[in-house]
């Protein structure tokens, strides 16, 4: 049976780099896709948002997941399989129930910049291709359910002549990410940049309580802008956690650089940058760099 190891944060901070990272390595392998949140989905489709409560982790439900995990271990030749979906961070004790014996590492980045990267890509067009590599892994009695929906989002669209990337206080109809049991709501009354901030917010706080309690040997924290500092010391880190550490001498860091890190303000302007400091102050101040 292969390893598990799931990595856990909010958008735009990080995730994909460790993933990408530690599936470089022989012996790690992953979906040929960006997230499997549609695969999470499966048997809480009455569910409609990502926080899924523990009590929904059914042992049907766990044995179909390891299966599927399982399945990608085969496919890639892997004693451990890599699993990153950002919509994770809603659900953690859910997923713990589901993978008790998994590694989780929680990785973190400053919310201001996870704000600014987080918007550009809720303002990205759309992917038929990002989408149909998606879509492979929907389970087949699903798929009816996820059509319609993806159908119905796009047809909104079109007709309140949404463009996005435009004004940053449009209020959007669509959305994109980890959803929270209130996104609706949160949708009417904030404009993009306070929900992409609320969502980064929501994710880091509920990933981390949810964590919480797991023994060392389980849980693994990464500051991103420590990371990208020293990439090199961040992947024996954690390959040595993973206990892999000869792993980390095949791992590619070459593309790991620093340069987005304090770019978010700037990037935002400093009266978005006023709103959303007042916004969350409790939460930057406890996951802020460092």
């Amino acid at each position: 049976m292969p390893e598990y190891v799931i990595v856990v944060g909010a958008p735009r901070s990080g995730t994909n780099m460790l993933r990408d990272l530690l599936t470089s390595a022989p012996g790690f392998g992953t979906w040929d896709c960006d997230e499997v949140n549609l695969l999470w989905k499966h048997g809480n489709l009455d569910v409609p948002h990502d926080e899924i409560p523990r009590e929904r982790a059914t042992p049907a439900l766990a044995g179909y997941l390891h299966r599927s995990f399982d399945r990608v271990a085969r496919r890639t030749r892997s004693a451990v399989v890599v699993e990153k979906t950002c919509a994770v961070s809603l659900r953690v004790p859910f997923t713990r129930a589901l993978f008790p014996d998994a590694r989780y590492v929680f990785i973190r980045r400053d919310g201001i910049d996870a704000t600014a990267s987080t918007m550009q890509r809720w303002n990205a067009p759309f992917e038929l291709g990002y989408t149909l590599r998606k879509a492979r892994y929907v389970p087949p009695g699903d798929f009816p359910r996820h059509l319609a929906t993806l159908v119905q989002k796009r047809v909104v669209q079109r007709l309140r002549g949404e463009v996005r990337g435009e004004a940053r206080d449009m209020r959007v109809s669509t959305w994109w990410g980890p959803r929270p049991h209130d996104f609706r709501t949160l949708q009417e009354h904030h404009p993009l940049e306070e929900l992409a901030f609320i969502q980064w917010q929501r994710c880091v706080e509920q990933a981390a309580d949810g964590l919480s309690g797991l023994p060392d040997d389980q849980l693994l924290e990464v500051v991103y802008e420590d990371f990208v500092a020293d990439p090199q010391r961040g992947s024996s880190r954690l390959f040595d956690f993973l206990g892999h550490p000869g792993a980390a001498g095949h791992a590619a860091t070459d593309a790991i650089v620093a340069g987005s890190v304090g770019k978010g303000r700037s990037r935002l302007g400093p009266e978005a940058v006023d709103r959303l400091e007042a916004l969350g102050a409790d939460t930057l101040a406890r996951f802020g760099r460092g």
